[in-house]
């Protein structure tokens, strides 16, 4: 696995996605999200924030269309958010162990699909 540094650094090279990927729960992700989820091991990110699309979720109009997800990790354990706009949080989800390399990292699901805000 690459240092953080260097995951890091690589995320912030795409841009933009020729190439979209169908997910297993009918969700969609760009190359960006499919780099991230290879170098780092972590499709169970993209597990548990599709798998939080639910009719109680989107009942809320601020998120159908658009979410930005939020991973923190310190001390091999995490903590998942989900905001509708900066700062207004609607969910969170407390990860007992996880070995993501990243401290943070965020992503947006913009109708239906999850992509890293580089690819914005």
């Amino acid at each position: 696995m690459k240092e953080p540094h260097q995951i890091k650094a690589a995320l912030d090279q795409f841009t933009g996605s020729t190439v979209i990927y169908k997910h297993w729960l009918g969700f969609k992700y760009t190359e960006g999200i499919k780099y991230l989820a290879d170098e780092t091991n972590c499709y169970w990110l993209l597990d548990a924030i599709f798998s939080h699309q639910t009719k109680q979720l989107l009942s809320n109009p601020n998120l159908r269309e658009f979410q930005i997800w939020h991973l923190q990790v310190e001390n091999k354990s995490g903590v998942l958010i989900c905001e509708w706009d900066t700062n207004q949080e609607v969910l969170r989800q407390e990860i007992e162990y996880t070995d993501f390399p990243l401290s943070h990292i965020k992503l947006y699901l913009v109708e239906k699909i999850l992509i890293l805000p580089s690819e914005y």
